[in-house]
């Protein structure tokens, strides 16, 4: 679990340099970066998330670009992303990771139900075959750092080279990244407040 309260708190726009200001810029453009550094109450309020790592810009710059293409040009569908990422906030008890995914969820028709599954896992009677493997194939990298020869078999019967790198990149990246909000304490945003909670284990 998070520390009781933030071990590095959120960066103020008061400082953010340009540093800050380039590293949003690259990896979001600078239209969408602008509007996050508006001080403009029509604007979206900057996410807990990104100031906070912007207090190391060289790091979260090139990391924000190499995660866009996770998000923004993946291979593997973005349902299967976002369960395997939902197993893995889930696994490693990562609040926030958890609730902004949750938010994520139903963009990727994801039901509220299915979401109370993860906690199953794999063994959950709601899955497609392809996504109780994929789950599987999750708890493995988490267990043993490495998909077992009878899943990896399953998978490759159906995704393509690309998907089953780009699947063990998705697991050790929300891994790496639950590891940091869980570490430093990141808080909730007031808008993930109300979602779902992460379920116990």
């Amino acid at each position: 679990m998070s520390p009781a309260s933030p071990r590095i708190a959120p960066r103020p726009p008061e400082e953010w340099d340009d540093d800050a200001v380039t590293a949003l810029r690259d990896a979001f453009g600078v239209a969408a970066a602008d509007r996050l550094l508006a001080d403009d109450p029509d604007t979206p309020t900057m996410p807990n998330v990104l100031a906070t790592l912007l207090r190391h810009p060289a790091l979260t710059g090139p990391f924000l670009s190499y995660n866009n293409v996770l998000l923004r040009t993946p291979t593997l569908e973005p349902r299967w992303r976002e369960l395997v990422v939902l197993r893995v906030a889930w696994r490693t008890r990562s609040e926030y990771e958890w609730a902004q995914h949750v938010r994520m969820a139903t963009r990727f028709a994801i039901t509220a139900d299915e979401v109370d599954a993860i906690a199953q896992g794999a063994e959950a009677d709601r899955w497609s075959t392809l996504e109780s493997d994929l789950l599987q194939a999750t708890d493995e990298l988490l267990d043993e750092s490495r998909i077992h020869d009878d899943t990896w078999a399953r998978l490759a019967a159906t995704l393509d080279e690309r998907q089953l790198i780009e699947l063990t990149f998705v697991v050790g990246t929300y891994t790496c990244l639950a590891m940091v909000f869980n570490s430093i304490g990141l808080r909730l945003d007031d808008e993930l407040a109300g979602l779902a909670p992460l379920p116990a284990p």
